[in-house]
């Protein structure tokens, strides 16, 4: 495809650069042709000189210069589109046929015309040709499902998180109240052993004193 490009650029862009180069020596000879568009266009856009010879000067410098980048395949896609946009009023200025009278004149005419709409077709083409490389709206589509994708994951680390962190916090918990539950446990032992032996000190007691008393 590389090759293809760099054969099929030249190509396309060849009539446009000769085209332009007349345009801007001779704009007398297209002149006429143009007024009935340029008047209109001028009145429309600021940017298109009133002077309908510099306005024919104008769209062939647009070419000479669109056409030699994408000849050259500097700036392919901008430079087709920029052709694209010139050939429409020249297309339109220069190939009326349904204005013609004459027979052979408009079928003549008709060719041309077809032939400047097949060349448009072709530059679109160039225009919208990525060479390979993803376009800006898959680009932006690839991206905002990126974002998705990566939202959603994070929410989902979020959560098992903080699950985690749930279920640590639930083990310490009944860790500690098995802990507090053993100290209690053998802090009752005690106080039971503890009570036993004083009973049987005091009833030892007892029975002592029982025992030094007269009958």
């Amino acid at each position: 495809m590389a090759v293809l490009r760099l054969v099929a650029r030249p190509m396309l862009a060849s009539i446009f650069i000769a085209e332009g180069i007349d345009s801007l020596l001779h704009p007398d000879t297209k002149a006429p042709a143009a007024e009935a568009v340029v008047r209109p266009l001028a009145e429309q856009v600021p940017v298109v000189p009133d002077q309908v010879e510099q306005a024919v000067r104008l769209n062939g410098a647009v070419q000479v210069v669109a056409g030699s980048l994408l000849a050259i395949g500097r700036f392919p896609r901008l430079s087709a589109a920029a052709l694209a946009a010139s050939l429409i009023p020249t297309t339109y200025a220069g190939h009326r046929f349904w204005e013609s009278n004459d027979k052979q004149e408009r079928s003549q005419q008709k060719i041309h015309f077809l032939k400047n709409v097949t060349m448009l077709g072709g530059l679109l083409i160039a225009a919208g040709d990525t060479a390979g490389n993803p376009s800006v709206a898959w680009r932006s589509r690839h991206a905002a499902t990126t974002v998705k994708r990566e939202a959603a994951l994070t929410a989902k680390t979020v959560q098992a998180a903080s699950a985690r962190a749930e279920a640590q916090a639930a083990k310490a918990a009944a860790k500690t109240s098995a802990k507090a539950a053993k100290v209690a446990a053998k802090g009752g032992v005690k106080a039971g052993k503890a009570g036993g032996k004083a009973g049987a000190t005091v009833g030892n007691t007892v029975g002592k004193l029982t025992a030094l008393l007269p009958g």
